[in-house]
C-alpha cells in the first residue's frame, strides 16, 4: 500500500446555494435531474444520462468529453457517481458529487467501480473534490434509496466472518492478513447500525447524518488498512453475480441485503436481528426471483473464483448441499419445501 486516501471534502448545505462558475459535464439520470435539476445552478457544458457503468462504454465517454469542461458533476446515485470519478480520473478533471439518497459508500471512496466482463473492477480514481448533501433533499428520497446505505454498514457483520475464515485457512494474502484491532472498529461501527435502523427507516435527519457518520468511518478504516475486507465479503459477491441477471437500475442494497442474510446464515449466524434492521431501514429484501437466485448459486463458486474475488466461504460451498439450501431458506431467497 502507497497511499492511503482521506475522504472528500463533505459540505452540507441547501443545492439552491451551490453556484458553479466552471464549464461542467453532468452524469445524471431523467428522473433525479427532473427533481433536483431547478435547485442547481451549472454552467452545463454536456449532460449524459449513463444507462450503464461498464468500462467500455464509459471510455468511450470519457474520451468524448469536450476541451470545454473543467468539472465533473455526478448527481443522483451510485451510477451516476461512480461515471463521474472515473471520468474525471481519464481527463484530469476535478469532480463534485451531489448524492440524492445515501446509497451506499460510493460518494465516500476513492474507486470507481465499473463492470467487466461479468464483473466488477474497480479504477483507483481517487475521492471526489468535494461530496455535497442536502439532507432535504436525502430526506425526500424514496425510502428504499434514502438509507439503503445501511447495508454497506451491516454488511460489516458478514465481511469480518468472511476475512477470519479465510485467516483460518491461511488464505488471506500478507497485505489483507487479519487485523483483530481493525475487525474491532469495523465491528463497533455495525453495532451502532442496528441503533439507527429505525430513524433510517423514518427518515429522520439525525440518523441519516449518523448513517453518512458510520459509511465515512468505515471507508476510512478500509482506506487506512489499504483494502476493503472488513466490510465487503459474500454478501457483495453475491450481489455482484446475481446483478448481471437483474432490471438496469435495480438498487445495490437490493441485492446486497440479501446477500447478507444469506451470507450470515451460512456462516451459523442467525439472522434475525440482521433481517429486522434491514427491514426496519427500509431495505427491500424481496426483489429478487427464487429461480435466478438458484442460477447464480449453481454458480456461485466458480464465480468467486473467476473473478478473482477475495477468499471467502463462498470459495468452499456445495450449491447442493443441505447446508446452502437452508442458509437459502433462512435468507428468504427460495421458499421453504414441505
Amino acid at each position: 500500500m502507497n497511499t492511503v486516501w482521506p475522504l472528500p471534502r463533505i459540505t452540507f448545505r441547501e443545492l439552491t446555494t451551490v453556484s458553479e462558475s466552471r464549464p461542467a459535464a453532468l452524469l445524471t439520470s431523467k428522473g433525479v435531474w427532473s427533481s433536483v435539476g431547478p435547485l442547481l445552478n451549472l454552467p452545463i457544458a454536456i449532460q449524459a444520462e449513463p444507462p450503464s457503468v461498464t468500462r467500455s462504454y464509459l471510455e468511450t465517454m470519457a474520451q468524448g468529453l469536450p476541451d470545454a469542461v473543467e468539472v465533473i458533476y455526478g448527481v443522483g446515485g451510485g451510477r451516476a457517481m461512480d461515471a463521474a470519478k472515473f471520468i474525471g480520473y481519464v481527463n484530469q478533471k476535478p469532480v463534485v458529487l451531489v448524492p440524492t439518497a445515501l446509497p451506499g459508500d460510493v460518494m465516500l471512496t476513492w474507486v470507481a467501480r465499473l463492470r467487466d466482463g461479468g464483473g466488477i473492477v474497480d479504477v483507483e480514481t481517487g475521492c471526489a473534490q468535494e461530496c455535497i448533501i442536502d439532507w432535504d433533499v436525502i430526506r425526500a428520497a424514496p425510502p428504499h434509496l434514502r438509507g439503503g446505505g445501511l447495508v454497506d454498514v451491516l454488511s460489516i457483520v458478514t465481511g469480518i466472518l468472511d476475512w477470519r475464515f479465510a485467516a483460518e485457512r491461511s488464505k488471506n494474502p500478507p497485505q489483507q492478513r487479519f487485523v483483530p484491532w481493525a475487525a474491532g472498529i469495523a465491528a463497533a461501527i455495525a453495532q451502532q447500525a442496528f441503533r439507527i435502523a429505525d430513524g433510517v427507516g423514518r427518515g429522520d435527519i439525525e440518523a441519516l447524518k449518523l448513517l453518512l457518520d458510520f459509511l465515512g468511518l468505515e471507508v476510512q478504516l478500509c482506506n487506512q488498512i489499504g483494502h476493503a475486507r472488513p466490510e465487503e465479503g459474500g454478501e457483495h459477491y453475491f450481489a455482484y453475480a446475481i446483478e448481471n441477471y437483474m432490471p438496469r437500475r435495480t438498487p445495490h442494497s437490493d441485492m446486497v441485503g440479501p446477500g447478507i442474510l444469506f451470507t450470515a446464515a451460512l456462516h451459523g449466524q442467525d439472522v434475525s436481528p440482521l433481517r429486522a434492521a434491514l427491514e426496519t431501514a427500509g431495505i427491500r429484501l424481496d426483489r429478487l426471483n427464487p429461480q435466478i437466485v438458484q442460477q447464480v448459486i449453481a454458480d456461485l463458486p466458480d464465480y468467486v473464483k473467476r473473478q478473482n474475488l477475495p477468499y471467502g466461504i463462498l470459495n468452499e460451498i456445495d450449491p447442493n448441499s443441505e447446508r446452502v439450501q437452508h442458509a437459502l431458506m433462512a435468507a428468504d431467497l427460495v421458499e421453504a419445501q414441505v
